[in-house]
């Protein structure tokens, strides 16, 4: 499972790139990556929960987003492996 958190870098881009973005976040549920995606408070960006692939695969798909590639957020991305969940969330214990 991944944690990945977008900052906003350069927030005047972002209205010219949303379309693309809005469109990578889309990509990410239907390829069933995503599990979560929303905003970082106060305005700070976003944040995205996903799983079902690989650290390598998730590098790739977060340098893919627009927003990434023309510089808009820093991403980090952090791996976690869940040693305890609710029972709604066992699907993510590896």
């Amino acid at each position: 499972m991944f944690i990945i958190t977008l900052r906003f870098a350069d927030k005047t881009k972002a209205p010219q790139f949303m379309d693309g973005h809005n469109a990578w976040i889309r990509q990410g549920f239907d390829d069933g990556v995503f599990l979560l995606v929303g905003s970082l408070l106060p305005n700070m960006g976003g944040a995205i929960i996903a799983h079902n692939a690989s650290a390598e695969e998730i590098e790739t798909r977060v340098r893919d987003d627009p927003f990434v590639a023309e510089g808009v957020v820093s991403a980090d991305i952090l791996a976690v492996t869940p040693g305890r969940t609710d029972d709604r969330l066992a699907f993510l214990k590896v």
